[in-house]
Parts: C-alpha cells; sequence; structure tokens
C-alpha cells in the first residue's frame, strides 16, 4: 500500500466504506423486505382467513339457533324473525365462502375448503327439508329431522369449519415465526455487517494513519538533523507516494546542502586571499583613477577653447549667410528688372516694324498721288485755256506728293536704321538678362552653400557642447568611480574579514568524509583562476582632434559627421556595456599591478 499515493488510498478507503455501507443497506433491504411480505401475509391474508371462518362459525350457529326457535316457538312473529335471519346468515356465508375462495391457495387449505363446501352443502340440504316440514306444518317429523339428522350434519359442518380454522391457525403461527425469523435475520445481518465495516474502517484508518505518519516522522527526523547542521545521516526512501516524494526532496535537499557547504567551505579561503588581492587592485585603480580625472578636467578645459571659437565661427557664417541672402535678393531684383527691359525692348522694335510698315504704305500713297497729280496735268493740258487753273493745282500736288515721297524714303531710312539699333540692343539685353539670370544662380548656389556652412558651424557649435557636456560627466564619473573604487577597497577588507567569519560559520556543519574531498578539489579546481587580476590596457593621454575645422573646410556637406554627437550623447553606456569582458579564465598570478586597469 505504501506503493499508491495518498489519495488513492483514501479514495479506495471512502470506496471500501461506501461498498459496506451499500452491503448493509441491501442486507437491511432485502431482510426488511421479507419481514414485510411476511407481515403482509400474516396481516392481509391469515387474518383474513380466520376472521372468514369465525365469521362462518358465528354464521352456522345463528343457523342453528334460528332453527330451534322454529321448532320451538310459533309465533309468526318470531317465525318471521328466524327466517329473515337465517336468510341474512346465509347470505354472510356466501360472501365469506367467496373471500375464502379468493385467499386460500394452499392445497390443504382447498382440500378443507372443499370438505366444507360438501359438509355445508348436507347442512343446507337437511335445513331447507326441516324448513319445509315445518312450512307443511309437520312439525314432530321435523323435530325428529331435526334431532336425527340437522344436528349431526351441523356438528359435522362445524367440524368441518374448526379443522380449517386450526389449520389456518397454524399456518399463521408458521407466518408469524416467518416475520420474526426475519426480524432475528435482520438485526444478525446488520449486526454483522456493521461490525464487518467497523473492523475494516478501523484497518484501513490505521494503515493509512501509519503509512502517513512514518514517513512524516521520519521527515520530520532528517529536517531536525539537518537544522543542527548534521549532514552526514542517510534519508532512506522506501515509497512512491506524496510522503516518498516529501523524502525524496529532503534527501535532494540534504545533497544540495552538503554540495554548497562543501563548496562554501573550500572557496572560504580562495574569496579571503582574492578580497586582499581586490583591496589591493582598488587601491592602484583608485590612484589611477584620480590621474584619469586630471586628464579629463584638461581635456574639458580645452573642449570649452574649442566650443568658444566654433560658436564665434557660427556667427560669422550666420552673418555672411545673412549678406548672401540680401545680395541673392537684390540680384534677383536686377533680374527682373532687365526681364522688363527686354520686353520694353521686344515692344519697341514690334512698334518701328509697324512705322515701317505705316510708312511705306504713306510711300505708296505719295507715288500713286503723284501719277494721278500727272495724268490730272495731261488732262489740263487737254483742256486749254479751261484746264490752265486746274493743271497748276495739278502741280502743286505733284510737287507736295514728291516732296511726300521723299520725306517718306527719309523717314524709312531712319526708322530701318531704328529697327537694326533696336534689334542690336534686343540682342544686347537679351545677353544681359542670360548674364544676370546665371548670377542669380551662382549667388543662390552662394547663399545655400553659405547656409550649409552656417548649419554646420551651428551643429559643430552644438557637437562641441555635447563633447564638452560629455567631457564633464565623464569627469564628474570617474571622480564618482575613485569615490566608489575606496569604497571597493573598504568593502574588500570588510569581506575578507567576513570569509573569515564564513568559514567558522561553515565549521558547524558535519560532512561525510568522501563528499568533503571530492567537493573540495573540485571546487578549488575551479575557484583558483578567479584570483588572479585581469590584464588591461595602459593608460594614455587625451590628443586634442582637429576634425572639426577640416570637415569645416571640405567642400563636402558636414551634416553626417556633426550629427553624430547629438546621437553619441549615450555612448559611453552602451560602449562600457559593449566593452564589458565575458567571463572567462584569467592569465597567470604573475600579473603586474597594471593588471587592475580595468577593473
Amino acid at each position: 500500500m505504501n506503493q499508491l499515493k495518498i489519495s488513492t488510498r483514501l479514495a479506495v478507503a471512502f470506496a471500501v466504506m461506501v461498498l459496506l455501507l451499500a452491503t448493509l443497506g441491501a442486507v437491511s433491504l432485502v431482510r426488511s423486505a421479507n419481514q414485510r411480505t411476511e407481515l403482509k401475509e400474516v396481516i392481509d391474508v391469515r387474518l383474513q382467513i380466520i376472521k372468514s371462518l369465525g365469521v362462518l362459525n358465528d354464521g352456522v350457529n345463528e343457523q342453528a339457533i334460528q332453527v330451534r326457535n322454529l321448532a320451538i316457538f310459533t309465533k309468526e312473529s318470531i317465525v318471521k324473525s328466524a327466517t329473515s335471519q337465517i336468510s341474512a346468515s346465509a347470505a354472510e356465508i356466501d360472501a365469506q365462502y367467496k373471500t375464502l375462495n379468493e385467499l386460500l391457495v394452499s392445497d390443504k387449505g382447498k382440500e378443507l375448503l372443499t370438505r366444507m363446501q360438501q359438509r355445508r352443502a348436507d347442512f343446507l340440504k337437511l335445513r331447507d327439508q326441516y324448513l319445509a316440514l315445518l312450512q307443511q306444518g309437520q312439525r314432530d317429523e321435523g323435530l325428529k329431522l331435526l334431532e336425527e339428522q340437522l344436528r349431526p350434519a351441523q356438528r359435522a359442518y362445524m367440524a368441518a369449519i374448526d379443522e380449517q380454522m386450526e389449520f389456518q391457525s397454524l399456518k399463521t403461527a408458521d407466518a408469524g415465526a416467518r416475520a420474526e425469523a426475519a426480524a432475528a435475520a435482520l438485526q444478525r445481518d446488520v449486526l454483522i455487517a456493521g461490525a464487518l465495516a467497523i473492523g475494516i474502517a478501523i484497518f484501513l484508518a490505521v494503515s493509512i494513519i501509519r503509512s502517513i505518519t512514518r514517513p512524516l516522522a521520519q521527515a520530520v527526523e532528517a529536517a531536525d538533523r539537518v537544522a543542527s547542521g548534521d549532514l552526514s545521516g542517510q534519508i532512506v526512501v522506501q515509497s512512491k507516494d506524496e510522503t516518498g516524494h516529501l523524502l525524496s526532496a529532503l534527501q535532494r535537499m540534504q545533497q544540495s546542502l552538503v554540495n554548497t557547504v562543501s563548496t562554501v567551505r573550500s572557496n572560504a579561503e580562495g574569496v579571503a586571499s582574492a578580497s586582499a588581492q581586490i583591496a589591493s587592485g582598488n587601491n592602484d585603480l583608485s590612484a589611477r583613477t584620480e590621474q584619469q580625472a586630471s586628464a579629463l578636467e584638461e581635456t574639458a578645459a580645452s573642449m570649452e577653447e574649442l566650443g568658444s571659437t566654433v560658436r564665434q565661427n557660427a556667427d560669422n557664417a550666420r552673418a555672411a549667410n545673412q549678406l548672401a541672402v540680401s545680395a541673392s535678393t537684390v540680384a534677383v531684383q536686377g533680374g527682373d528688372v532687365v526681364a522688363e527691359v527686354v520686353e520694353t525692348m521686344k515692344g519697341i522694335n514690334a512698334s518701328s516694324n509697324k512705322i515701317a510698315d505705316i510708312i511705306s504704305v504713306i510711300d505708296g500713297i505719295a507715288f500713286q498721288t503723284n501719277i494721278l497729280a500727272l495724268n490730272a496735268a495731261v488732262e489740263a493740258a487737254r483742256a486749254g485755256e479751261q484746264g490752265r487753273g486746274f493743271a497748276v493745282v495739278a502741280g502743286e500736288v505733284r510737287n507736295l506728293a514728291g516732296r511726300s515721297a521723299e520725306a517718306a524714303k527719309e523717314i524709312k531710312a531712319l526708322i530701318t536704321a531704328s529697327v537694326e539699333r533696336v534689334e542690336q540692343g534686343t540682342a544686347l539685353v537679351d545677353k544681359a538678362g542670360a548674364t544676370m539670370t546665371e548670377v542669380v544662380s551662382a549667388i543662390r548656389r552662394v547663399t545655400d552653400i553659405m547656409g550649409e556652412i552656417s548649419a554646420a558651424s551651428s551643429e559643430q557649435s552644438a557637437g562641441v557642447g555635447q563633447v564638452g557636456e560629455a567631457v564633464t560627466q565623464m569627469d564628474q564619473a570617474t571622480q564618482q568611480n575613485a569615490a566608489l573604487v575606496e569604497e571597493m577597497a573598504a568593502a574588500a577588507s570588510a569581506l575578507n574579514a567576513q570569509a573569515g567569519e564564513l568559514v567558522n560559520a561553515v565549521a558547524v556543519f558535519k560532512l561525510d568524509a568522501s563528499s568533503t574531498n571530492s567537493s573540495y578539489s573540485q571546487n578549488r579546481s575551479t575557484a583558483a583562476p578567479a584570483r588572479t587580476p585581469m590584464a588591461a590596457p595602459s593608460y594614455k593621454a587625451p590628443a586634442r582632434s582637429t576634425s572639426l575645422g577640416s570637415s569645416a573646410k571640405s567642400g563636402s556637406k558636414p551634416t553626417a559627421s556633426l550629427a553624430a554627437p547629438k546621437a553619441s550623447s549615450a555612448a559611453p553606456a552602451a560602449a562600457a556595456k559593449a566593452a564589458a569582458p565575458s567571463p572567462a579564465p584569467a592569465p597567470k598570478a604573475g600579473g603586474s599591478d597594471d593588471d587592475w586597469e580595468s577593473f
């Protein structure tokens, strides 16, 4: 049973108890059912049969009495009363016979009932003959029949009824005995089943209690032994239940404590030696940290000077950028004026061309006017004296036409020369507009470059400021590291003292010699390399960088290189995490004091 779980054992115990209770209940139900059956037979059958037989007996006696009354009394009222009582008694007897026919099931009972019916038939036959003789007035014959035949038939009938009653009394007694036996069996079975259930329950309870308390007592004893510092005892696990799991856990705990105590005991001396070396290394590290702090102070001062220079350059770059923007604005305005002049010259050229066309039209008109004047003079000459005045007018018109033609030719020549000069001026203005466009484009490029230089100078100034802040923070961190190193030196000294106390404290535990030796040798082999300090590179003073100035002089955009300080504000922490070496075997114990610089 110790191989079963406690829950399984309890479940089995309760299942057995439930089974026993169910068996006890079933036995009680069966026995009580038998008892009820026997009692029902006694009450519903036997007592009813006896009652019916008693009614039959009373009826037969009643008929015998009334038959004698008829023989004694002759008064009509008495005769009628006796006759009616005989009829009523006969009807009641018939009803009782029907009941008996239904209730009697045994062979002997039916046989006795048949005999009763036969004796009754004989009695009724003689009774009817007797009554008939009395009705006929033959009283003497009736009395003779009564004495000689009817009384013996009545006795025989009564004897049959008594025999049936005696038999039924025996059957009733037998049924009562069976009911009493069923009650006794019920009581006996209940007592036996109850005693068996109690015995099994006690057995299961004792078994389960022992199977739980014994391992628990063993576990308590082991725990007390471990609490007192004795780890040399053995815990034996003999079961697979929860208590066995508990003992297994205690066994594993004791073994873990053995390993832990062995490890602590074997490493306590190493901790003491290592703490002394750590204290010495911390002192050296404190001195070198102070040197680094002074170097960082000098670097911070240099960074402040460089920051002021860069800020001055940024201010000059912003002023130059503003001038370049102003020049760009003036150049753009000049370009716009030149463009307007070009458009005006184009308009003048177009107007000159139109004037030339108009002068050509005027020249044509003058030519036609001259021809018309010539034709008018010819016609006036043909007219003679009548056309002399008209000829004079025609001559004048011809002179005016000639002068108009000469003037139109001169104007046309002037307009042509003006158009040529306007075309030359337009070409020169176009060249001036193209030149102004190139000048505006160049000034814009200069403005963009000056803007980039200004932005780069601003970013340089911000970057130098951030570098200065970073150096200041490094200086503060270095000062704090120096203080921490001093505290670590004090802590290492305290650790050395506590290691000695730890050795004394672990000495309380008692261990097996085999486990002590094996654990000590294993932990000595694994703990020895930890005593050697780690190597680190030697300290170098920081040098001033000129990359900021060179980047400003180069033609490339400095945005990317100068934006780096903004993102590198968290670089020291990330670099510290990335540079932190993972635990690895240290070099041999012969290193110098410089090995502690990377602590």
